[in-house]
């Protein structure tokens, strides 16, 4: 038998078995429905917050990054396919820090083009190193690919820190991850860094919510895998909690059919990789998510679907493997909802937090003082008298939130902050420990990213701390 054909069998053959380990014990995790927070509780040691303006004049923002070199530069991400500079004292850069929407040397085409709200640009991280080899991660679509999902990495030149060329793009282009999407919604969302070095992306259900719960997708879920090396593919961290038996000479296997260039590989990236990459499952949208800085914990907010928003916490010492849900339950509740089912089955692993719609099910009360529709996390407060408060924004009704562990009461709190008018679509932290966030003038519809109103960039600032002159967004405090 030849290599070839005995490495073939043998990935093949090797069984992975998609059960994780049980998730980390951890009392913060509730453990029935009356214990998930809702609006209208009382974040501990919360003052009042305002939303200062930086910056101006960005077409469709999904996301900002912080560099954390040094410089204060903050990096915008347009969905169109272009990253701007912000620098310290608000300037935008006229020059784009990356454009994709142009067509380099080697391409015949733009690398993003966009033709709904949730294709195009998602989002960027930087290495862990980027000081040292000047690594920048994106997460795109391109509609002329089907709006298949990728995580590219560039390579910043240090002769030009502030702006990557079309030449540089091409020669520093590293394809790390590509995943087929099967509608053209629930695409994308949020790549980060964790504590731990390793890079997590979220990745939707794709339009195709049994995917959630599916061993062989990449979809629902999120996405835990090593850049670390500089040349070849991504390594699968050893500790990631679907891995199975025999893992380690399954990799070794698929890594010496790579180099051998058989052209079975996709199938066995296909089948193979989305098991071992997986980090927590059961998730429909999770567009964003933040680790806390100061202790590690990671939030998740996953987009809803009819009737309920959620919010996701795994602590610092989880080994992954939780299963949220969907699309069996939305919430803490039934899918579909029917009515107020206490005996409602739960699956997997609730939420720490959930935020209505105007209706939570069919012929239930309004609940206007609390609904949402699109849940979007802006970065983990550790300021203005907060401890590991999450900062959730809505993108339908503006409304701003604030998610912490009350130790007194021993359950979650959840809080609003404000009533705005803009639509949140990303956010973090910034160098000085202030949570920022973009906002787009954007409809839910079919267009490139371009032909809206621009948005902005934001910063929550104490309330008693707002510098004179400063533009404020037109905001109202809770009813």
């Amino acid at each position: 038998m030849s290599l070839r054909i005995f490495l073939l069998a043998f990935c093949l053959a090797a069984p992975v078995v998609f059960v994780a380990p049980p998730p980390a014990a951890g009392q913060r995790v509730p453990t029935s429905r009356e214990q998930v927070a809702q609006p209208g509780g009382r974040v501990p040691g919360a003052q009042p917050l305002a939303l200062m303006r930086i910056a101006h004049g960005f077409r469709d923002p999904t996301g900002v990054t912080a560099a954390n070199d040094g410089s204060g530069r903050l990096f915008v991400t347009e969905r169109a396919g272009r990253i701007r500079i912000v620098l310290r004292d608000g300037t935008v850069l006229p020059e784009p820090f990356l454009d994709l929407t142009v067509a380099g040397p080697g391409l015949p085409f733009p690398e993003v083009a966009a033709g709904f709200i949730e294709q195009g640009l998602w989002s960027m991280a930087l290495h862990p190193r980027f000081r040292e080899n000047g690594h920048i991660f994106v997460h795109i679509a391109s509609l002329r690919q089907n709006g298949t999902g990728m995580v590219l990495r560039y390579t910043v030149d240090p002769e030009s820190p502030d702006a990557i060329s079309e030449q540089r793009a091409e020669a520093t282009r590293h394809l790390v991850l590509r995943i087929p999407q099967p509608e053209a919604h629930h695409n994308g969302g949020m790549i980060a860094f964790g504590p731990d070095g390793y890079l997590y992306v979220g990745r939707g259900d794709g339009g195709w919510p049994a995917a959630a719960q599916e061993p062989g997708r990449d979809l629902g879920r999120l996405i835990r895998i090593d850049v670390a090396a500089e040349d070849g593919p991504y390594r699968i961290p050893p500790d990631n909690p679907f891995l199975g038996p025999l893992t380690a000479l399954q990799d070794f296997a698929i890594r010496a059919a790579m180099q051998l260039g058989l052209a079975s590989l996709d199938a066995l990236e296909r089948w193979v990789r989305p098991r071992q990459r997986s980090w927590a499952i059961g998730l429909r949208n999770p567009y964003s998510f933040h680790f806390d800085h100061r202790t590690g914990d990671l939030f998740i907010t996953d987009v809803g679907e009819a009737h309920w928003e959620e919010i996701d916490w795994q602590p610092a010492g989880s080994r992954g493997g939780e299963n949220y849900g969907w699309p069996l339950n939305e919430a803490a509740y039934c899918r579909p909802a029917t009515g107020p089912e206490a005996d409602c089955a739960i699956h997997g692993t609730l939420p720490v937090a959930q935020i209505p719609h105007i209706q939570t099910w069919p012929g239930a009360e309004p609940l206007r003082a609390d609904w949402g529709c699109s849940a979007i996390g802006l970065g983990v407060a550790n300021y203005a008298g907060m401890t590991s408060t999450y900062l959730v924004g809505d993108w339908c009704s503006g409304r701003v939130w604030g998610l912490a562990w009350d130790q007194d009461a021993e359950r979650w709190q959840m809080q609003e902050f404000m009533r705005t008018r803009l639509q949140f679509t990303g956010g973090t932290v910034d160098a000085e420990g202030k949570v920022i966030a973009v906002n787009c003038n954007c409809a839910y519809g079919d267009n490139a990213g371009t032909q809206n109103l621009p948005g902005s960039l934001w910063r929550f600032v104490p309330a008693d701390a707002v510098p004179p002159g400063a533009i404020l967004a037109d905001a109202a405090g809770p009813e």
